[in-house]
């Protein structure tokens, strides 16, 4: 078992012990998560640590999208709870790059595909894989793609 598994498992056990319910009950969706994670495809494997800060960062991000959904529609008491656990997964993600670092990435990326002789869209995808290890688990896809779109003049 990981580390990180490690840890989830120990803080869900003293989550428990302390009959603290929104911790307990994030903690074993997470695990939850993890072990789907494990068993899906063909052969089951153990995840890395990255593994489980990807899987972690999906499970923030579907409580993002569920905020953002009952905010819409109007259901606080749904809002609340899930924000309660996100800030519960927000303990084992990595900090978020702010905008200025994303876009210090973003440009350095840009500079290194235009030195390789790429311009416009057909730099995207090598910036996006130049980006793809620095951000990982640290910031939305979607943004980044954003980001790096103005940046190329897209």
């Amino acid at each position: 078992m990981t580390d990180m598994k490690q840890r989830l498992q120990d803080d869900l056990t003293e989550a428990i012990r302390a009959r603290d319910s929104v911790r307990s009950a994030t903690l074993r969706m997470a695990l939850a998560a993890l072990t789907n994670e494990e068993v899906a495809g063909k052969e089951s494997r153990v995840l890395s640590d990255d593994d489980v800060v990807l899987v972690l960062g999906r499970e923030a991000k579907k409580r993002r999208e569920s905020i953002e959904a009952y905010s819409t529609a109007g259901r606080q008491e749904l809002v609340d709870i899930e924000r309660a656990e996100l800030a519960v997964l927000s303990d084992y993600l990595p900090e978020a790059l702010t905008d200025d670092e994303l876009a210090r990435l973003v440009a350095d990326a840009v500079t290194q595909a235009q030195s390789d002789g790429l311009e416009g869209m057909k730099a995207m995808g090598a910036v996006m894989k130049v980006l793809q290890p620095q951000i990982a688990g640290r910031a939305d896809g979607a943004v980044v793609a954003a980001s790096v779109r103005s940046a190329l003049g897209t």
